[in-house]
């Protein structure tokens, strides 16, 4: 059992193939923002997920981006990526 208010970022799980990026959770984290933008900041999908689930994203246009998890806590998490074609 994990201690409340340890670091969650384990439990998220993110791939990408092609031009979709699959996104799951392993654990109840509660309500979870995810944002998708550009490098230079613009926002390509917003969502706001229930966990634990999973989703997918289609990222239409080959570039670099980076996808930011917010928790209900506050807490972020963030990784980098490129879609090639």
């Amino acid at each position: 059992m994990k201690a409340q208010g340890a670091p969650k970022g384990s439990t998220i799980d993110v791939s990408i193939s092609g031009h979709t990026l699959m996104v799951s959770f392993s654990e109840n984290i509660g309500q979870v923002e995810v944002e998708i933008t550009t490098d230079t900041g613009a926002t390509v999908d917003c969502v706001n997920t229930s966990t634990p689930t999973g989703f997918q994203c289609y990222i239409p246009n080959a570039g670099d981006y980076v996808v930011t998890f917010t928790l209900s806590n506050g807490d972020e998490y963030y990784g980098e990526f490129s879609v090639t074609d």
